[in-house]
C-alpha cells in the first residue's frame, strides 16, 4: 500500500497533467481563424511604366522619403527598419515571408494590376515565387481593376490625369483569366478556399462597366470558372471588395451589393481597409473612433451577406495616412484624396485590441470559412503597413503574433 507521501506526489502529478493538458484541448477546439495581409507591389525599379513616366529606377519609395510632417503632431517621414528595399528581389522577399509567417499571417494577397497588359507583376514574378523559403506563405490576388491616375504624387489643382483606364473588353479579360490561372493558381502554395483557388475584385463596379451591364459580367465570369475546371481545378473562389465611400478618383460604389453580389454569384465579399467604410471627422481622427465606426460597419455588412448565403471577411486596418502622395509643399487639408483627414493614435497595441475584438467576433460565428484581412503588408504610402519601421520596430507583426499565433 503507497505511503502518504507517495500519494501525495501522485495526485500532484496528475494535477499538473491535467493542467498542461487543458490549454492544449482547448486550443485545439479553437475554430482556425486564416490571417491574410494586402500586399502592395510598387517599391522595386524596372517596371516599364513607371519608368516611362516618372523616370528610370524610380519606386514608390521615392514618395516615403520626401514625405514631411504636414500639421502639428504629424509623424512623418516614415522610415523602414529594413531600409529602402527592392521587393523584386528573392532574398528580401524570403525576410518578407519569414516575417510574416512568424508572425502569424497565412497569406499575402497581393494587389495585382493588368493594363493593356501585366503591371507590377515582378515582385510576385521574381521576388515572392522566387524566393526558395516561398512555401512557407501561401499567395493570392486581388485584381486591383481601379483606374490608374497621376498621384505619385499629386499636385492639388492641376487635372487628375488618367494613366491608364481600369475597364477591360472580353478579350482582355480573357488573356488575364488563362494568365493567372496557368501562371499563379497552379502554383502550389496558391491560397485556396475548400479547394478552389481565391480570387477578388477590388473594383466591382469597374467590373461591371468593362461587360455594359451586370448579367454581361455574370457570363464572363462563369466562363473565368470554366477555364479553371477546365485547367484541373474545381472551380475559383471568386470574392468581391465591398466600398461605402470612395477613395481614388473616379471610383464609383455600386447602390445595391446584396443585389449585385448574389447576381454575379460571388463566394464570398470583404473590404479593402476601414476608409472605405467610416468617416474621419478630424485631421488626427483617433484610431478607436474609426475601428468602432468600421465595426458597425460589419456587423451591417454581415448581415446583408446572411441573408444571401455569403460569408463576408472582415478587415482590420493598421492606420490611414495618404499625405506622402500629396505635393509636399502644398497646404495639406482634406480636400480629397491624396490629401484626406488621417487616423492617429494607431499604437501597436491599440492595433492588437482592434485584432482581439475581430477574432472574438470571428470565433462567435456559427461556421466558417473564419477569415480575416489585414490592410497593409506595406501601403507606406498611405500609412497602413506591417512591416517594422525605426519607430515602433516589429510592434504591428508582434500584435497579429499575440494575437493569433498562440
Amino acid at each position: 500500500m503507497p505511503n502518504k507521501s507517495t500519494a501525495l506526489l501522485a495526485t500532484a502529478a496528475a494535477a499538473t497533467a491535467l493542467a498542461s493538458a487543458t490549454p492544449i484541448a482547448a486550443k485545439e477546439k479553437e475554430p482556425k481563424i486564416e490571417v491574410a495581409s494586402y500586399y502592395f507591389g510598387n517599391y522595386h525599379p524596372g517596371d516599364p511604366r513607371n519608368e516611362a513616366f516618372h523616370g528610370k529606377g524610380w519606386t514608390e519609395w521615392e514618395l516615403v522619403k520626401n514625405a514631411r510632417p504636414r500639421f502639428p503632431g504629424h509623424q512623418q517621414p516614415k522610415v523602414p527598419l529594413w531600409g529602402y528595399q527592392d521587393e523584386s528581389d528573392p532574398k528580401v522577399m524570403a525576410q518578407k515571408i519569414d516575417a510574416a509567417s512568424k508572425h502569424g499571417i497565412d497569406a499575402f494577397i497581393f494587389d495585382w494590376y493588368d493594363y493593356d497588359g501585366p503591371f507590377l507583376e515582378s515582385p510576385i514574378n521574381n521576388g515572392f515565387l522566387k524566393a526558395k523559403n516561398r512555401n512557407k506563405l501561401k499567395f493570392a490576388l486581388m485584381w486591383a481593376n481601379h483606374d490608374w491616375y497621376d498621384i505619385h504624387p499629386y499636385h492639388r489643382g492641376t487635372p487628375q490625369k488618367l494613366l491608364y483606364p481600369g475597364k477591360v473588353d472580353q478579350k482582355a479579360f480573357d488573356r488575364v483569366c488563362d494568365h493567372v490561372i496557368k501562371d499563379y493558381f497552379l502554383q502550389p502554395n496558391y491560397w485556396k478556399i475548400d479547394g478552389k483557388p481565391y480570387f477578388s475584385f477590388y473594383d466591382l463596379q469597374n467590373l461591371i462597366n468593362s461587360f455594359g451591364s451586370a448579367e454581361a459580367a455574370r457570363v464572363a465570369l462563369d466562363g473565368f470558372r470554366a477555364k479553371a475546371v477546365a485547367a484541373g481545378l474545381p472551380g475559383i473562389h471568386i470574392n468581391a471588395v465591398m466600398w461605402g465611400n470612395t477613395i481614388l478618383p473616379g471610383e464609383q460604389a455600386p447602390a445595391d451589393y446584396k443585389r449585385l453580389v448574389q447576381l454575379l454569384g460571388f463566394d464570398s465579399t470583404t473590404s479593402y481597409v476601414w476608409l472605405h467604410h467610416v468617416g474621419l471627422p478630424q485631421q488626427q481622427t483617433d484610431f478607436t473612433v474609426a475601428r468602432d465606426q468600421y465595426l458597425n460597419y460589419w456587423e451591417r455588412a454581415k448581415k446583408d451577406m446572411d441573408e444571401i448565403n455569403v460569408p463576408y471577411f472582415p478587415n482590420v486596418s493598421m492606420g490611414w495616412d495618404s499625405s506622402p502622395r500629396a505635393a509636399q509643399e502644398q497646404e495639406f487639408g482634406n480636400f480629397g484624396y491624396p490629401f484626406t483627414n488621417t487616423i492617429s493614435g494607431n499604437t501597436p497595441e491599440r492595433f492588437k485590441v482592434a485584432l482581439q475584438m475581430t477574432k472574438d467576433r470571428l470565433l462567435a460565428q456559427p461556421k466558417g470559412p473564419r477569415i480575416l484581412n489585414i490592410n497593409c503588408w506595406n501601403e507606406w504610402t498611405e500609412g497602413s503597413y506591417l512591416e517594422p519601421d525605426t519607430i515602433n520596430k516589429y510592434g504591428y507583426l508582434e500584435a497579429v503574433r499575440d494575437v493569433f499565433k498562440k
